[in-house]
């Protein structure tokens, strides 16, 4: 199905062809970030250069508390970025995707929920039973939130064993909510190591109806790419203070 071709330097004119595709099946990434996000180095356009080496055909830009990688990505292939944010709330984060306007992080739960559905976002629940990120849910704020999200992140490739994964999937299930899966790359080499293969799809409507049918196809990421991590927060944190 896929068929992997390095472009090298385009212009964005050039870049357009990416978003050629007539096949039945997409394969999707759904949680990356650039360097838009304060603990990653990745440039929009090598994000996008590098999708097209390892097959994926769209791919959504969730950068923690921002949208402005995602958009300039979108600039470069408008066909194949769907506009996201990671968006931190002052319970835990949620993905936003199909996206036209930031939002700010910070904010409750229901508030970020409300902004989310006025411009027709897709919402899920990123990691909800990560503990060792930070503050993450309580059952009881899942619980709350459950009747205004689509879905909830099942997989995500940077947890550091299956077992929050594992969790988050029979929650979604005993629920009924759509599922979502992503790598969480923060870095190129950590592309493609969670992805959903799905109907082909062209708006947040079309993308609702192919999760329902998407299949898996996931991997958990090496512990080490948190010191990537850290190591991009440094760089970032020494360029802004120059």
């Amino acid at each position: 199905m896929f068929h992997p071709v390095l472009i090298g330097t385009q212009t964005p004119a050039i870049l357009d062809h990416m978003n050629d595709k007539t096949e039945d099946w997409l394969r999707v990434e759904l949680h990356l970030h650039t360097n838009a996000s304060n603990d990653s180095l990745v440039q929009p356009k090598k994000l996008l250069e590098h999708c097209q080496k390892v097959g994926i055909d769209r791919v959504a830009i969730t950068d923690h508390n921002e949208i402005s990688g995602a958009l300039a990505a979108k600039t470069l292939a408008p066909d194949r970025v769907i506009v996201g944010e990671e968006i931190h709330t002052t319970q835990g984060e949620l993905l936003g995707y199909f996206m036209t306007e930031h939002i700010p992080g910070g904010l409750d739960p229901i508030e970020t929920i409300r902004r989310l559905r006025e411009q027709g976002a897709v919402i899920s629940v990123s990691h909800p039973f990560d503990k060792t990120r930070g503050p993450q849910w309580t059952f009881d704020q899942l619980m709350a939130i459950i009747p205004h999200v689509d879905a909830i992140e099942t997989f995500n490739a940077r947890c550091l064993t299956n077992q929050p994964n594992n969790q988050a999937a029979a929650f979604a299930q005993e629920n009924g909510l759509l599922e979502t899966v992503g790598s969480d790359a923060h870095s190129l080499k950590e592309v493609g190591r969670a992805s959903l293969r799905m109907l082909t799809f062209s708006d947040a409507a079309g993308f609702l109806t192919a999760l329902k049918t998407a299949q898996q196809h996931t991997r958990l990421s090496s512990w080490f790419v948190h010191f990537y991590s850290r190591y991009a927060a440094f760089c970032n944190k020494i360029t802004t203070s120059d």
